[in-house]
């Protein structure tokens, strides 16, 4: 009996966290009103007072060590902030604007030396240094083992030479965490061979161009021209030919706040959709009272719900240091179809008013989209279930 008490107890006080955790992330979110996010989106800005008002509050370092300047929380906590972001308006512009100072850093947390943890880590917790991330290319999709950037040892120091695209960030970021071959692909062992660097994203030897996308326009995408950039030696994140395997580390809780931030979005658009038709008169009555406005909208609430169940239970687990790649992948799958399928119904709750920028729903619509495609299309994840959990083959 004292042992279920005990349990009951942490229970609880578990509970009151998260709970202290989301409102605060709450409460700080949405300080910034749908007309800013508006005026970013139709600007094209980087929203930088929102990025320094959860600088200054700490949440870049979330997920750091106390140690190295950050809160020392989990991915729980970091999953519970962005979804917050999500359901407060901000769309991906304002998810991405965070999340790009929170996940990229982690190689370095786990992998890199100890002079490289604090040298920069504690600049990247206070969210005074932006940096880039560059893995994808456009010649290799997904086949990460075919990328084409070269590093190449030259007396203590690597010269690189390569192309990056979707880099985000790279418009103003100063450093760049940069996935570079290091020795040839073989097909025997098609992921070995590839280095991980931290490097200065130096505008003499990098030309950064951005990419005219569909949505979140306030953050930026870019296509990077890599010529001749050095990085000294020290600046390896661990070991050479070992890069990918230290992406892995961060490809599960990335899919898991990817798929929380799509149900926060849903969630925004879900809150002005009710709002509307609560509001919107027609034939002497409400929208809403009609079923087929109705309806359509519970089961929106009920997809949400479904998917963050999941997706707080893979965080669970991800925290738990035990094995999650499946939930991982269900809880992406689900965000992010949920989350759109939210976006989509506001979309036709407002009917023609849903197409005027105004009423915000069509730019939480463009912008939740994207995660039907990335970090992972919904294919891959389907890939993934089916040959990981079913057993089934593979299929490429």
């Amino acid at each position: 009996m004292a042992e279920i008490q005990v349990t009951s107890e942490a229970q609880e006080a578990r509970e009151a966290h998260l709970k202290d955790v989301r409102e605060a992330a709450r409460a700080l979110a949405r300080k910034f009103d749908l007309s800013y996010w508006r005026a970013c989106d139709r600007d094209e800005k980087y929203p930088w007072e929102f990025v320094n008002a959860f600088a200054e509050a700490g949440w870049m370092g979330l997920l750091m060590p106390e140690e190295y300047g950050g809160m020392g929380l989990g991915l729980t906590e970091a999953a519970i902030m962005l979804n917050e972001i999500g359901a407060s308006g901000a769309g991906m512009s304002g998810a991405s604007a965070v999340h790009f100072y929170v996940f990229p850093p982690q190689p370095i947390l786990r992998h890199g030396s100890e002079e490289m943890k604090r040298r920069y880590l504690p600049a990247l917790a206070r969210g005074e240094t932006l940096m880039a991330f560059g893995v994808t290319e456009p010649t290799s999709g997904v086949d990460t083992s075919r990328i084409r950037t070269r590093a190449e040892k030259k007396g203590d120091r690597w010269v690189i030479n390569g192309q990056k695209v979707w880099t985000t960030n790279a418009q103003n970021a100063k450093k760049i965490l940069l996935l570079a071959r290091t020795s040839p692909r073989e097909e025997k062992n098609p992921l070995d061979g590839m280095t991980l660097f931290f490097a200065d994203l130096d505008r003499k030897h990098c030309d950064v161009r951005v990419i005219d996308k569909l949505g979140r326009a306030a953050v930026d995408s870019n296509e990077v021209f890599i010529e001749g950039l050095e990085v000294p030696e020290e600046n390896v994140v661990g070991e050479v030919g070992k890069g990918f395997r230290y992406l892995l580390d961060g490809l599960n809780p990335e899919r898991i706040v990817v798929g929380m931030e799509a149900i926060g979005i849903g969630r925004a658009a879900l809150d002005l959709a009710v709002d509307y038709a609560n509001s919107r008169v027609i034939f002497d009555r409400p929208i809403g009272k009609n079923q087929a406005v109705a309806h359509p909208l519970a089961e929106c609430w009920i997809r949400l719900e479904a998917a963050e169940i999941m997706a707080m239970k893979a965080a669970a687990l991800y925290d738990s240091h035990k094995s999650c790649g499946a939930e991982a992948n269900a809880a992406k799958f689900l965000g992010a179809d949920a989350g759109y399928q939210a976006c989509d119904q506001a979309m036709q709750t407002h009917g023609g008013y849903a197409y005027a920028k105004e009423y915000h729903i069509e730019r939480l619509w463009r912008e939740v989209r994207l995660l039907r495609l990335a970090p992972i299309s919904q294919e891959m994840v389907l890939n993934f279930i089916s040959n990981k959990v079913l057993g089934l083959p593979k299929s490429y």
